[in-house]
């Protein structure tokens, strides 16, 4: 399989973003880095630059749609192309529906959705150009089934992105672009913080198998495989009163 050597990652500044970051500058990949927290991001490109082949940055809000696709397009002209795009930038806001505070439910869908839209659509875009390239969409286990609570609107964002992955996975059969879903579980990082499960992950073992699956170009990838991959397959086929005690 051919090495996608230049590499742009959203929501780099923190969690899994950062760590994917240090992951491929380990590599000797060359990356464009975005989020909206620019000095977290320098002070990374900094840190990175020593063993990375190139790294470029950019201030990013992906829920200002107009600005997207020229932030991409300018990270791309600084690194030469793009051959993988990671569409990593999320929110994990959320309070149960009817309580006051439509606002978290909002966001968390404007940012994971309609921020996630604007960077498919600005990536898409410069991979027809080149003829090909490898598109990354990070959803969630808890986009494989509706979940209750300050989860709903969460799970409703991440499903509709894998949604669109899958829509994109059959328009792309068989042409130079590639498009991979990934959907983490519970893996130690802000949004996961006051979850208590046994079932998390620590960062750098959830980064290792988040990075293994996109570079295997999985259509559909739970990370990490255990126990993800058959918990994503029950909450998918069994009936609601076994699934709600998943996860």
């Amino acid at each position: 399989m051919t090495t996608r050597q230049k590499i742009l990652i959203t929501g780099a500044s923190s969690g899994l973003g950062e760590g994917m970051a240090r992951r491929y500058a380990a590599q000797g990949r060359s990356l464009a880095l975005a989020a909206r927290r620019i000095d977290r991001l320098d002070e990374l490109a900094a840190e990175l630059r020593p063993t990375a082949a190139q790294v470029a940055v950019s201030e990013l809000d992906v829920t200002d749609v107009e600005t997207v696709p020229v932030v991409f397009r300018k990270l791309r002209d600084e690194l030469g192309g793009l051959d993988r795009v990671i569409v990593n930038a999320g929110l994990g806001k959320g309070a149960p529906m009817g309580t006051g505070k439509a606002h978290a439910n909002i966001e968390t869908v404007q940012t994971n959705l309609i921020g996630g839209i604007a960077q498919i659509e600005a990536a898409l875009e410069i991979f027809r150009e080149q003829n090909h390239g490898h598109l990354v969409l990070v959803s969630s286990i808890a986009g494989v089934r509706g979940q209750p609570k300050a989860q709903t609107a969460y799970s409703a964002s991440k499903a509709g992105l894998t949604a669109i992955g899958e829509g994109l996975q059959t328009e792309f059969a068989g042409k130079p672009i590639t498009v991979s879903v990934v959907a983490p579980g519970y893996i130690e990082t802000a949004i996961n913080r006051g979850v208590d499960t046994k079932l998390k992950a620590d960062l750098d073992s959830g980064v290792d198998a988040l990075v293994k699956a996109i570079d295997n170009e999985k259509r559909w990838a739970p990370v990490p495989a255990w126990p993800w991959v058959p918990i994503a397959s029950a909450l998918r086929h069994l009936p609601q009163s076994i699934t709600r005690y998943l996860g």
